[in-house]
């Protein structure tokens, strides 16, 4: 069964007022609304990627170091 979540775009190119990050092991990558970032429960993902990898992310994203399961829980409770 899948789930559709309408703000998170799955393209090559970032529109304007979204931003990349790659998800998981295998660095699975998503575009999502910059609006996120004002969220308690994105800035905790956000806090998980500055204890794991600093502020240096050499993709041109933002990387998160959670399962992309969790990583699309928390999004989907977002929209």
């Amino acid at each position: 069964m899948a789930i559709r979540l309408p703000r998170i775009v799955t393209s090559k190119k970032v529109p304007k007022g979204y931003f990349a990050v790659y998800v998981g092991e295998n660095q699975k990558r998503f575009v999502i609304p910059v609006a996120f970032l004002n969220q308690p429960s994105f800035q905790d993902l956000l806090g998980m990627s500055e204890e794991e990898f600093g502020y240096t992310h050499p993709t041109g994203g933002l990387r998160i170091p959670c399962n992309e399961d969790i990583f699309l829980d928390v999004t989907s409770r977002l929209n």
